[in-house]
């Protein structure tokens, strides 16, 4: 059962010198309305697609509408980050309120990182027609560099990771001409690799580059050259993490394995899974088709295991038969074996035939993106699920995170007014992406430089809605912080009648 949440509106107005505010329930009226087809957008712009958010104060946003199936608990401190198929980089809280959105063109590995020493916010972008690139937001949102791949690669958006000495390692798929006869392909066949490159960050310089067809035969993958239509992606690199000894972990999908690379030479150091595995895998350790292999602090490995697959002949199309789940790798690297630590699986059962991810958060709760199956999820460290929600039809999100965050964007807050009376205004106001308002104080007067305080309201969501008693031509709106220091001013507006 979905999670329901009561919105509310202020009434505010001045009497006898007095401000006062009336507290009232407003199930009609709510800051911001999801457009269903039965359901008329509540803005002069079009009306979006169906589970998405309509804002009357940002009719240019109208980002997927996330829906909370378990309402939090005892989760980790921050904000939810996804990057919804149909939309853009999207930020919400744990009721599935917008907090910050922004429409791009699909893009992908949306997250919190620390460069040069500060949080930042990092994504991978493909434009439609133009070059792709990994983007850097500092926390004005405000784009501070643009990584793009080297040796005349084009990168990929698996994998964008920020090391400590501001490099960053992304992942490359590459076409290459190869026999594929030994297994079962054209003589004349194309082949894709997967590729990792180490950059500067600032200078773009390529600093390390492995490929998986000088380190990994074709013989270790579990897919066909008859299942793609194209190029046989045998590998299919799909994460990188840096190891504690600085060595490097990768995923590789189609051979269900993870390579452990040493950084200076290229050499696999060792497979963990898969046909040629070096560890002896126990029971509950195998995976398949898996996603996102971490090296954590106490020395264990989590992996997203998507579960076995099945690709529709021809078009590379997958098809999930086995319920996916994160789980936790315990490595003894002195006898070879790999156990079985820990997994979390949903309740309702997810199968997610691609994407996905798992992220230990620093309370020792587990965040998990189930990728193509729509639904993001907070595990306590016993498997109690302590959060979960769901992105509207056809909005898979490549990863998921929780990450705290503070925003300070650098335009200013949008308000609109509607007239609802001779003395009586609605006001909505919004700040996208504004992390730290917690009140938003209305103002009215005769002129831009007459504007007075007439009452304040508590933010109520990504738009708060305020009714005010003023016959005044025009309204403003200040957003102001726990401590009542203003942090930002609405350009004035005439109510609309």
């Amino acid at each position: 059962m979905s999670t329901k949440f009561t919105r509310r509106r202020f009434l505010i107005g001045v009497s006898a010198g007095a401000t006062w505010i009336a507290l009232t329930s407003a199930p009609g009226c709510k800051p911001a309305e999801r457009a269903t087809k039965n359901t008329p957008s509540t803005t002069a712009s079009p009306a979006p697609p169906q589970g998405a958010w309509v804002f009357r104060t940002r009719p240019d946003l109208s980002p997927p509408a996330v829906d909370v199936t378990t309402e939090a608990h005892d989760t980790a401190p921050g904000y939810v980050f996804a990057t919804p198929n149909k939309g853009g980089a999207m930020i919400v809280d744990n009721s599935g309120q917008v907090v910050w959105f922004r429409r791009l063109h699909h893009p992908m590995d949306f997250k919190v990182q620390t460069y040069r020493g500060s949080p930042v916010l990092t994504f991978e972008e493909h434009v439609y027609g133009g070059e792709q690139g990994y983007v850097i937001l500092d926390d004005s949102y405000h784009e501070i560099a643009r990584v793009r791949a080297g040796n005349g690669y084009r990168g990929d958006h698996h994998e964008f990771l920020i090391n400590p000495e501001d490099t960053a390692l992304i992942t490359i798929y590459d076409d290459v001409q190869k026999d594929l006869s030994p297994v079962g392909g054209r003589e004349d066949g194309v082949v894709r690799q997967g590729i990792v490159q180490e950059l500067d960050i600032e200078t773009g310089e390529v600093l390390f580059e492995w490929k998986s067809l000088d380190h990994v035969g074709l013989d270790e993958t579990y897919v066909k050259p008859s299942e793609f239509k194209q190029s046989f992606d045998y590998f299919h690199i799909n994460s990188i993490d840096v190891d504690h000894d600085d060595n490097l972990l990768v995923s590789a999908r189609f051979t269900f394995a993870v390579y452990k690379i040493d950084r200076k030479s290229g050499e696999v150091i060792w497979r963990l899974g898969g046909k040629k595995s070096d560890f002896k895998m126990g029971q509950g350790a195998r995976f398949a088709f898996q996603h996102d292999a971490r090296r954590l602090p106490d020395g264990t490995i989590s992996i997203f295991d998507n579960g076995t697959t099945v690709f529709e002949h021809g078009n590379g199309r997958p098809r999930a038969v086995e319920e996916s789940r994160a789980i936790v790798l315990e490595l003894d690297e002195e006898r070879m074996t790999a156990s079985l630590a820990r997994e979390y699986t949903h309740p309702d059962k997810q199968f997610a035939h691609a994407s996905g991810n798992m992220q230990m958060l620093p309370n020792d709760n587990v965040f998990v993106g189930w990728g193509r199956a729509r639904t993001i999820s907070e595990f306590g460290e016993d498997g109690e699920l302590l959060f979960s929600a769901n992105l509207p039809p056809r909005n898979g999100t490549y990863r998921a995170f929780r990450f705290p965050w503070s925003g300070y964007p650098s335009d200013r807050p949008a308000a609109v007014a509607e007239r609802t009376s001779e003395d009586e205004v609605r006001v909505f106001a919004s700040w996208n992406g504004a992390t730290e308002v917690t009140t938003w104080e209305v103002l009215a007067g005769p002129g831009r430089d007459q504007l007075k305080s007439i009452g304040s309201a508590p933010r109520d969501g990504f738009e708060t809605a305020i009714e005010v008693r003023t016959s005044e031509p025009l309204i403003g709106v200040q957003a102001k912080d726990h401590a009542g220091s203003v942090l930002g001013t609405a350009k004035a507006v005439q109510p609309r009648n």
